[in-house]
């Protein structure tokens, strides 16, 4: 299972508060897997140089054609910013088509708890998975 580690492109100011964010996608088949890892490191060299990114780690697990995400930013504006900047704009967008699952999970830590465990996100997005599946439940 390839994971890029922990990376912090900037430093966090001191007594201040991170806004979290990981992800959890599944692409619908094989096939897609390489594409989606080529995007996902040309995403990844983006975040290493983007403005507010306090921290940021990815993991593949190709055979299971499933990627989660994990970063840190000093806020919510910067992490928006930062999705609508090219490249990542174009490859959300090119990358819609080939996926079958996707969750977002957000929320806020101290910086001082930075880096956030693996652990810690995976709990967050299987909490996340349990309320969008309940919602859509409900919606239906």
């Amino acid at each position: 299972m390839p994971t890029l580690p922990w990376t912090v492109p900037n430093p966090a100011p001191p007594n201040t508060q991170a806004f979290v964010m990981a992800s959890r996608f599944e692409v619908r088949s094989a096939r897609n897997v390489p594409g989606f890892f080529v995007k996902a490191l040309s995403a990844w060299r983006q975040v290493r140089s983007a403005p507010g990114a306090l921290g940021a780690s990815l993991i593949a697990q190709p055979l299971k054609r499933t990627f989660f995400t994990l970063s840190a930013w000093e806020d919510r504006d910067a992490l928006y910013a930062f999705a609508a900047t090219e490249p990542h704009r174009s490859i959300m967008n090119g990358l819609r088509p080939t996926m079958r699952e996707s969750t977002f999970t957000f929320w806020e830590v101290p910086v001082a708890e930075l880096p956030i465990t693996w652990a810690n996100a995976r709990q967050h997005l299987a909490d996340q998975a349990r309320l969008d599946a309940t919602e859509a439940g409900a919606a239906r």
